[in-house]
């Protein structure tokens, strides 16, 4: 049973009409509505379709924090093989909000940084819903520090509301620990690709994903600032997160346009929470080509064009 967003009420209502007969058929108080339950279902899979073909941009927004949407720990279980975790920063401990580790990615061998929201109340309390503090910067910086010594490809799954902002984590210098993992992402001499699963935001997603190649799935955001957090600054008035979403130009076709990342997976129909092997697999052979592409540069080769492509974010020709 799938949980409907707000926005996809009028499926749900159809939806609930089909089940209604199926359960008076099973009973043997209906007869003959196979027909009916079939026209319904196909009816909610068109309603379905013509509703995810003009998701505004805070639908978007409420799409890629569906809680059925597969997370960081989905993604390395289907792609990774042989995923060998580390844990630690070698300063301060461990920061489960970061999943960090080697494997195998479809015969080759990779470094995997996923940030890791949890999927029920135990998980998400364990990841701090995605958040991570310096700590987890800093055992990215060390993971990326060992791929480039062993020659071996990084890959990022993006999926947070932002950087933990507890006094403790600002305590242990977030600033400057977001600030190395971002120049060891674009210092980096081995390829690179970050991938936008859910939400990106600010500069705990950035810390990250400043790769080569920078992908995102159809539906997910990408911000410097949370909707909500832009709408309370800007007018003092979080209810107004609708208006700044639309203003701030999260969603993957806005960014591709702005040339802010290099390309768009494209999700089921209905969100990446309705089919996650689907996706799953879509992402794994995004990253396969993305990877392939960098294969036989070098690393000042891979250092400039990941330098020049940053560069090049909002300036006009």
């Amino acid at each position: 049973m799938h949980s409907y967003l707000e926005f996809e009420k009028p499926v749900a209502d159809i939806v609930g009409k089909a089940q209604e007969l199926k359960a008076l058929a099973a009973s043997g108080e209906a007869v003959d509505v196979d027909g009916e339950i079939a026209r319904l279902e196909t009816k909610a899979n068109q309603t379905l379709a013509d509703i995810y073909a003009k998701l505004t941009p805070w639908q978007k927004t409420l799409v890629a924090r569906h809680p059925d949407r597969p997370h960081a720990a989905h993604y390395i279980a289907a792609l990774i093989e042989d995923f060998t975790p580390l844990a630690g920063d070698r300063s301060f401990g461990e920061d489960q909000a970061i999943i960090a580790g080697f494997g195998r990615f479809r015969g080759q061998s990779v470094a995997i940084l996923g940030q890791e929201k949890g999927s029920d109340t135990e998980t998400r309390l364990r990841h701090n819903f995605g958040m991570a503090r310096p700590e987890g910067y800093r055992k990215s910086v060390r993971i990326m520090d060992l791929a480039e010594r062993f020659g071996i490809p990084v890959l990022s799954l993006v999926d947070t509301a932002g950087a933990y902002p507890g006094r403790g984590a600002e305590e242990r210098g977030q600033a400057e620990a977001i600030a190395r993992s971002t120049d060891r992402c674009l210092s980096l001499g081995v390829p690179n690709v970050a991938v936008v699963i859910g939400e990106g935001g600010s500069g705990g997603a950035i810390a990250i994903a400043a790769t080569s190649k920078v992908l995102m799935l159809e539906h997910a955001v990408y911000s410097v600032i949370s909707p909500e957090g832009a709408a309370s600054i800007l007018w003092r008035d979080s209810a107004r997160a609708q208006e700044a979403a639309t203003s701030m130009k999260i969603t993957a076709q806005d960014l591709l346009r702005m040339g802010v990342i290099d390309g768009i997976i494209e999700e089921p129909v209905g969100g990446a929470h309705r089919a996650r092997e689907i996706i799953i697999d879509r992402a794994g052979t995004a990253i396969e080509t993305a990877l392939a592409s960098m294969a036989s540069l070098s690393p000042d080769e891979l250092r400039r064009q990941r330098r020049d492509k940053f560069l090049a974010i909002g300036r006009s020709l």
